[in-house]
């Protein structure tokens, strides 16, 4: 069953990391992409080595871990321990089994937690709302949503995130209006926020073109052609009256393209801070940082970052983290962008062994 986004369901996630941390109207469009569950006795919720990216939270009943089938730690719900994601870490280290007579989780898909959290941070939630249609404000957060989990959204860098939104234009659009032609030169990438679009492709024996797909909200396309520098190799038609959001060619090619930040892997930031001076910057809500952290780390939350620019030390290496790299990655860009040193954790905390659980 998944979570409305009434205010019962609201506050049940704010007592889990990182939901405590999100603003109202994040969470309230995330919401919706948490699922509730429930599993009985003896029930497997994931196993040792699993490496599907899904994070399940605690409600109610009690979990023991198991390594190699010998049980090496419990969890119970209300619980600090439960606050945080039941072993987040991939591959997971351990295999959880219910051990009460049954238990309630929550289960949302990994990435897109991560994209929803950077979201919040960066604010990009906000230019959303701006964005939001005037006569469909209720289905904002809908195609909002739908879009962060595209494949096309995941490949844009998270430092860029807000820019592509803050570069998104509307367009209103009539039924059997064609927006791209086959053929055509590549101009812009489009998402589509309200009404159906039709993709059909002309071929020698179907002039009229062969219907290859649908399209609806939260979909996105012509992508192709603007990354491969070839001409449209589709039709696409509106089959009812709607609205895109379309991003300009010049825009989509700049931001699909990570900037240019430094990644170190683990054994490298550890050397680097003993060796060499470096310092920890965990930048996910203190809740998360609570639960695990490297060794000597200062916890600067995304959000906070620019206010705490002031206190850095420009002649100082600064190791950026967070669970994936995602949200260090955006706060890496920002400490280069003003002169100072960052590497990014490559993989996050969540691949080392400061995620298992103790």
């Amino acid at each position: 069953m998944e979570l409305s986004g009434n205010p019962k369901d609201l506050a049940l996630l704010r007592t889990f990391a990182p939901f405590d941390g999100m603003t109202p109207t994040s969470l309230q469009a995330f919401a919706r992409k948490v699922s509730r569950l429930q599993a009985p006795k003896g029930r497997l919720l994931f196993t040792e080595g699993d490496e599907e990216k899904q994070t399940f939270y605690l409600i109610s009943g009690s979990i023991d871990l198991l390594a190699e089938g010998e049980v090496i730690g419990s969890v119970r719900s209300g619980t600090p321990k439960a606050k945080s994601p039941l072993v987040h870490q991939l591959p997971r280290p351990y295999s959880a089994v219910v051990t009460s007579d049954r238990i309630e989780y929550l289960q949302i898909d990994s990435e897109f937690l991560d994209v929803a959290v950077t979201l919040d941070q960066t604010g990009a939630y906000k230019v959303l709302e701006l964005n939001a249609l005037e006569d469909a404000a209720a289905g904002a957060d809908d195609w909002m949503t739908a879009l962060l989990q595209t494949k096309a959204f995941h490949k844009i860098p998270p430092a860029n995130i807000q820019a592509v939104f803050m570069r998104l234009q509307r367009v209103d659009c009539r039924a059997g209006e064609v927006v791209i032609k086959q053929g055509d030169v590549g101009d812009y990438f489009y998402v589509v926020v309200k009404g159906i679009c039709q993709v059909a492709r002309e071929t020698p024996l179907n002039k009229e073109g062969v219907r290859l797909a649908e399209l609806k909200m939260g979909d996105t396309f012509g992508e192709e052609a603007l990354i491969s520098e070839v001409k449209r190799n589709a039709t696409v038609t509106m089959v009812t009256d709607g609205v895109l959001m379309r991003l300009a060619k010049d825009d989509f090619r700049k931001l699909l393209h990570e900037p240019l930040l430094d990644w170190v892997d683990y054994d490298s930031a550890k050397r680097i801070v003993a060796l060499d001076g470096g310092q920890w910057v965990d930048v996910r809500l203190p809740s998360e940082f609570e639960h695990y952290r490297a060794e000597g780390a200062i916890n600067i939350p995304l959000h906070s970052l620019r206010l705490k620019l002031k206190a850095l030390d420009r002649n100082r290496h600064y190791i950026v983290c967070c669970d994936t790299g995602r949200r260090s990655s955006v706060c890496a860009y920002i400490l280069a962008e003003r002169g100072f040193q960052a590497s990014v954790l490559r993989g996050g905390l969540g691949s080392t062994e400061l995620a298992a659980p103790r």
